[in-house]
């Protein structure tokens, strides 16, 4: 997702949203370790994800 979309979510939105990537991230990592990743890259890109809204998150924190 671009910072963008991202900015115009509630923070409950965000919240949400972190807990599913944080969920697929788990899920990536575990196919990871049984051999059965078949888009390896995609764990990078969840974890930009989650690095973006946890920075979002921090911005609409400071703004409260």
């Amino acid at each position: 997702m671009k910072a963008r979309e991202l900015r115009e979510l509630s923070i409950d939105e965000l919240e949400r949203k972190l807990e599913e990537l944080r969920r697929e991230l788990f899920n990536l990592r575990f196919q990871q370790a049984t051999h059965q990743l078949k888009n390896p890259v995609r764990i990078r890109f969840v974890r930009r994800d989650i690095a973006r809204i946890l920075t979002i998150l921090k911005e609409k924190e400071r703004v409260s």
